[in-house]
This record gives structure tokens, C-alpha cells and sequence, in this order.
């Protein structure tokens, strides 16, 4: 290779070096806590859990009087049934077609079908106080913190801070609409997440003048570190001495005891540190690379003309039978065979399926959610799954990692279709919902993001610690290589910026 192009691929490296070490060095002692302590968010267990049980002999309108009664015009997209808004069973109904900027589904007494007014500091106390058995404090509201970035919270905002008097020191968001808990965050869990996620996702970037350019800055810093990396390998490789040694005895040419470190562990976890980079740069959809120009499974077919409730049961009829005992939310939704059904969660996330008129239980065979799915898409169905036990594509992670807490239930039914993108559509086979589609690009980047940089591999996931040990060792590997740059960089940003000690302010000799 010509000296001057070696020369400057010298300097790439060098400067991009000192310009992002210690960023490097950051990203891989956050990705170590974010092992153990994720973004807070409430899970639906966790939700579940929390909410206190419906009971039969309460005297709540049926669905559609109370839509009728607060003014709400049917059809709808969903309704939901519980006592998570201060304690009181509330409705909330959202709309079949939201208008832009439309906020959370409303809210309604469903003893009087009267519409929750906007959550005040009362509401969001008295929700606390169901929510968990602590004396509560208001703390204000806010409209976007550092534990409150993800997009999910929009139509909440402005969202209502809680302090719990407990011993994890619990922090509750309250719906500024629903008053409903939206998000739960400990002591520990905040602690630790300005030196994890936080810190990781440049989430100092979020919520302020510099929102709008987060992901480009996430993805230009990619991109360098990707360019780093790469130059550090070819520099690390060309200086190596494999065949023979340098004078003073080592295959490498540096001195120091720092360059010399930095030096083997580049070769050593160069490319695990390339491979995190990379993949890291994938979770960002970077240019929208993973995003299908066409649908195949059009999920507003399932139920095209949105949720009638005219003959839905009242509550009492559904929770009168034994087997709802302890119900903490029922669910409205079109059933595999266009009829209505209810779904009923206990507070492990146990589902009973019932006949929304009758309060039957009702199952779902194979050939039903094969007909359903069908009429999603106009491409013909070419195979179907029935999974039992997770897979590659269809695993769950724990709840505080970034993928994990989404709700991954068995069995599910595996439906492909034979659409240009190879669409699957996953459907759960107990309450016959469909639960989302992924296609080829999607799954490609499962490869390339999760797979790659959380090592999202049921044989390593199932094998805990061993998960644990490979990464903590991979990620030393690199803070190692990143903490070396560091020093190495500090030490030459302070010769270069220091005055040379030969010469005095005019640039002459100094006399000693």
C-alpha cells in the first residue's frame, strides 16, 4: 500500500481515537449495567399484578350503555374494563379512527357512564394508594423526564410524578388522561439507569432542543466508531510482528506499556467491538433500511368495522362465574370467527377466553385461525407453524432488558405467506389475537441487532450465567481497548496542547 494513504489511515485512526475513546469506553461499561438494569418501564405483569381484582356483585352499566351514556360513539378500536383510575372501575374506550394528536383512550365511570374528567393531583394520589400499599407524595407533572422517552407515553402526557414511601423508593407516572399508573421507577432502577440505558441510548440528547437530532447523532457516531474500528484493525495488524520480532524482542513496536496493551487487546476484540458497533447502528433502523414499502397482513381486517357492543353482557354476568374469581381486566375484541369475545387477565397474566353475550368460555382450533388469518391478506398462505415452545424468531427475554416485558405467550400458531416479503404473522392460539407480522427484512435484522450485539440465542439464553459470562468477558475485553485509548489519548492531547518547554512565549531559546 502507498506510504501516504498508510500515513493517513494512521491518522484516521489517531484522531478518531482521541475524538471517541472515552464515548467507547462509556458505551461498554453502560451495556454492562443495562445487563442487569433496563429502561424502567411497566411491564404488563407488572400491571396486572398491581390493579385491584373486579367483583361480580359490583353494580357496573354494561359496555354499551355506558359508551351511550358518556357519548361515545361506536364502533371502537378497543375496550378495556378495570380499577386502575384511582381505585374506581373504569372503561377506557379508544377510538376506532383517532384524530391526529389524539390523546389516551378515554376514561369512563362504568357505574355511571360519566367521562373522567383530566387527572388531577387527587387522582393521581388516589391511584397511587391502589396501586401499591404506600403512603404516596405528589411530586408534579412533567411533561418528558429522563425515564419517560419512549413514544408509547405520548398520548399520556402530561404525565403525573408519584413518590411511593416504600422501601424501593418507587416513582409512579399517573395518565394525565386515564389516571392510570404508566410507568413505575425505583430508587435503584433510576440510579443505575444515568450510568446504563441512559447513558448508553445518548438519551442526554432527548426531550430538548436537541431531540430532533438524536438518531442522526446515534447514527453518526455509529458510523465513526465503524470507521475506527476498522482502521484500528488494519494499524493493529500492520505493526504486528507474527513472523519475526522488533529489536527490542516484541511483535509489537511500541514502547509504553499503555500503546502496548492497547495494541493486543485491538487484535484480541477488534471485531467483537466492530460486531457491537455494527449492530448497535442496526437497532436504529438506520434510513429506515428494515421498513417494508408494502404491508402484507393488513391488521385492521381483523375486525374492519371496529367493535359493536350493542348485545355485549354486563360485567356481573361475565364475573359471576367461579373460574373469573381474582379477574384484574377484561378486554373487548373481535373473535377469530367475527363474533365478540372477552378476554379475561388474572393477575399472573392468566387469559380466559369467554362469549362476550353469554360468558361461555370459548377455544380456537388450528383450522378457525387459519381462516381468520386468511382474510388478512390478499397473498395465499403458504405453510403455518404451531409453536409450542419458543424459537429463534419468537423467544422472550427478561423484563428489563430493551426486547423483554412485551408479553410472548404459548402456544402461538405460525402463519407465512406467500407475499414477496415472506410475511409471518404470529396469532395467539388461546385468545386467537393476532400478536404482530414480521417479514424478511425484519427478520434479517433480528440477525443483524439482536442476535449480534445481545446475543439473543436460546442456547446461551437458556444457559445462564453462561450468557452472563461471555458477555461481561467480551465487554471487559472491550473497556480494556477503549480504556487504553483513553489514556493514550489524554496523553497526547496534553503534549500537543502543552507549550514546548524549550521555548518561551516568542518562540526563542529559554536560557536555564
Amino acid at each position: 500500500m502507498h506510504a501516504s494513504l498508510k500515513r493517513w489511515l494512521f491518522l484516521l485512526h489517531r484522531w478518531l481515537g482521541v475524538a471517541l475513546c472515552l464515548l467507547f469506553a462509556l458505551w461498554f461499561v453502560s451495556g454492562m449495567v443495562m445487563m442487569y438494569v433496563g429502561y424502567p418501564k411497566l411491564t404488563e405483569a407488572e400491571r396486572l399484578g398491581r390493579l385491584p381484582a373486579l367483583h361480580a356483585d359490583a353494580a357496573l352499566l354494561a359496555p354499551q350503555e355506558a359508551l351511550r351514556r358518556a357519548g361515545v360513539q361506536q364502533p371502537l378500536a378497543q375496550l378495556r374494563l378495570n380499577m386502575g383510575s384511582a381505585g374506581r372501575a373504569t372503561y377506557l374506550a379508544t377510538p376506532l379512527s383517532p384524530s391526529a394528536g389524539a390523546r389516551a383512550a378515554m376514561a369512563i365511570d362504568a357505574a355511571t357512564g360519566q367521562p373522567l374528567a383530566a387527572t388531577d393531583a387527587q387522582a393521581a394520589l388516589a391511584t397511587a394508594r391502589h396501586y401499591a400499599a404506600a403512603e404516596p407524595s405528589y411530586a408534579g407533572t412533567v411533561t418528558e423526564d429522563a425515564f419517560t422517552h419512549s413514544r408509547n407515553l405520548d398520548a399520556h402526557r402530561p404525565l403525573h410524578r408519584v413518590d411511593l414511601d416504600d422501601a424501593a423508593g418507587t416513582r409512579l407516572y399517573v395518565s394525565g388522561s386515564t389516571a392510570q399508573v404508566v410507568r413505575d421507577a425505583s430508587r435503584t432502577e433510576r440510579g443505575w439507569n444515568y450510568v446504563g440505558a441512559w447513558l448508553h441510548w445518548l438519551y442526554p440528547l432527548r426531550g430538548g432542543l436537541w431531540d430532533r437530532y438524536w438518531a442522526d447523532t446515534v447514527n453518526g457516531l455509529s458510523l465513526a466508531g465503524i470507521a475506527l474500528a476498522l482502521s484500528g484493525t488494519v494499524v493493529g495488524i500492520w505493526r504486528w510482528r507474527f513472523a519475526t520480532r522488533y529489536r527490542s524482542g516484541r511483535r509489537t513496536p511500541y514502547p509504553g506499556r499503555m500503546m502496548r496493551w492497547h495494541h493486543v487487546s485491538g487484535l484480541l476484540f477488534a471485531a467483537v467491538t466492530l460486531t457491537w458497533i455494527f449492530s448497535g447502528l442496526m437497532s436504529m433502523n438506520p434510513w429506515k433500511i428494515f421498513d417494508s414499502p408494502q404491508r402484507a397482513v393488513d391488521m385492521k381486517l381483523w375486525q374492519p368495522a371496529g367493535l359493536a357492543l350493542s348485545n355485549a353482557a354486563p360485567p356481573a354476568q361475565l364475573l359471576a362465574s367461579p373460574q373469573l374469581q381474582g379477574v384484574r381486566e377484561l378486554r373487548w375484541s373481535q373473535a377469530p370467527d367475527s363474533g365478540l369475545q372477552v378476554v379475561a387477565y388474572g393477575a399472573h397474566g392468566d387469559r380466559q377466553v369467554l362469549d362476550a353475550a353469554t360468558g361461555q368460555a370459548l377455544s380456537y382450533g388450528k383450522e378457525q385461525l387459519l381462516t381468520a388469518a386468511a382474510r388478512l391478506s390478499k397473498a395465499p398462505i403458504t405453510g403455518h407453524q404451531w409453536l409450542t415452545d419458543y424459537d429463534f424468531h419468537y423467544y422472550a427475554r427478561a423484563d428489563h432488558s430493551m426486547t423483554g416485558g412485551m408479553g410472548k405467550p404459548l402456544p402461538v400458531l405460525r402463519v407465512m405467506y406467500g407475499d414477496e416479503a415472506r410475511t409471518w404473522l404470529h396469532i395467539d392460539a388461546r385468545t386467537g389475537l393476532p400478536l404482530g407480522q414480521v417479514d424478511r427484512r425484519q427478520r434479517t435484522q433480528r440477525w443483524l441487532f439482536a442476535l449480534l450485539h445481545s446475543w439473543d440465542w436460546l442456547p446461551l439464553l437458556e444457559r445462564r450465567p453462561l450468557w452472563d459470562g461471555v458477555l461481561i468477558a467480551l465487554s471487559l475485553g472491550g473497556l480494556l481497548l477503549s480504556g487504553t485509548g483513553v489514556v493514550v489519548a489524554w496523553r497526547r492531547l496534553r503534549k500537543k496542547l502543552r507549550p514546548h518547554h524549550r521555548q518561551g512565549n516568542a518562540g526563542l531559546p529559554v536560557r536555564h
